[in-house]
């Protein structure tokens, strides 16, 4: 499912149209993005939970040359899955 599906299965289930489940659907983003960027985790009941997880520098190996180099360390977003959705899945 790709952005554009998800927002017309929005507006398919709710009462909102298209523009009002973009806009809706644009702000959630916005949210989860902005409380990730400042350290934040993100629980949304029923679905789960965003939070950052801190990768260090590495060393590893270029494949092609088999050089030596270092893996910068980055920030990853982690999804943890709530009971409710895993319960819905099984």
């Amino acid at each position: 499912m790709n952005k554009s599906q998800l927002i017309t299965a929005i507006s398919t289930h709710s009462e909102l149209t298209k523009k009002e489940s973009q806009d809706a659907l644009n702000a959630l983003l916005f949210v989860i993005k902005k409380r990730l960027s400042e350290g934040d985790q993100v629980p949304i009941s029923g679905l789960g939970t965003f939070a950052l997880s801190y990768h260090p520098a590495k060393a590893g190996r270029n494949p092609r040359t088999g050089e030596a180099i270092t893996i910068t360390g980055a920030n990853k977003v982690q999804f943890k899955a709530a009971k409710a959705l895993k319960d819905a899945l099984t």
